[in-house]
């Protein structure tokens, strides 16, 4: 059956659009890699010859290019880009994070990014995730602008840690006077924030505040 024959809904583009990668099986995902089948064979049927031939994955991760170009409707470029899908796959799976900036205290958060904040202009609102060794994983500004309670909304913060599978978070933001004082909306922010992180089982570690050589840790003054 050729893919144009394919209700829409189940077509492999579509499927992982509106399911996510995650819900397509072998065949479909390499489906989508290989783009187009041929006048015999649609590119479903071909991404299942691919895949009897080398008896799955764990035979196909390995394959040349000449033996997948020995399968009639895989060419040159079809091979090719199986293959650099497939590097991509294993270099990601082999990646070390031995390197990642371990946080062990609000220095540690306040040194890992004084030097970009201590002279913006505007306030940033800033969140490091970090994973069970409290390696940070990911840093993501989540607001520009003065901070007030009803702007930094704690869905924007956990819908990221969530998506990362942060284990804690640390936020972060500046205050371009230099003076790093914590204002009343900066403890209300924070107050939001810690009880969030307790619905959703992800514990906010800290809430520094960054001025100009210097911070505040609102962990050690005793609102975290």
């Amino acid at each position: 059956m050729l893919i144009r024959h394919v209700p829409p809904d189940d077509r492999p583009r579509e499927r992982l659009l509106s399911e996510g990668p995650q819900s397509l099986s072998n065949q479909e995902l390499l489906a989508i890699l290989l783009r187009t089948g041929t006048k015999q064979y649609s590119v479903l049927t071909l991404a299942q010859h691919l895949l009897t031939h080398f008896e799955g994955l764990r035979q196909l991760k390995d394959a040349t290019i000449e033996e997948m170009t020995s399968i009639k409707g895989i060419g040159k470029t079809k091979a090719i880009q199986i293959i650099a899908a497939l590097e991509l796959g294993r270099r990601v799976h082999q990646m070390q994070y031995d390197d990642r900036y371990v946080i062990r205290s609000p220095e540690d958060g306040a040194r890992y990014v004084m030097e970009d904040m201590r002279f913006l202009s505007q306030e940033h609102f800033v969140v490091l995730y970090l994973n069970t060794k409290n390696q940070v994983m990911h840093k993501k500004t989540v607001f520009i602008g003065s901070l007030n309670a009803s702007i930094v909304h704690p869905r924007e913060v956990y819908k990221e840690a969530i998506k990362r599978s942060a284990a804690s978070i640390i936020c972060i933001h500046n205050h371009p006077s230099g003076d790093p004082t914590p204002s009343r909306e900066d403890i209300e922010v924070t107050r939001r924030l810690v009880e969030c992180g307790r619905l959703v089982g992800i514990e906010l570690l800290d809430h520094l505040i960054i001025g100009d050589k210097t911070y505040v840790s609102l962990k050690e003054k005793g609102y975290v």
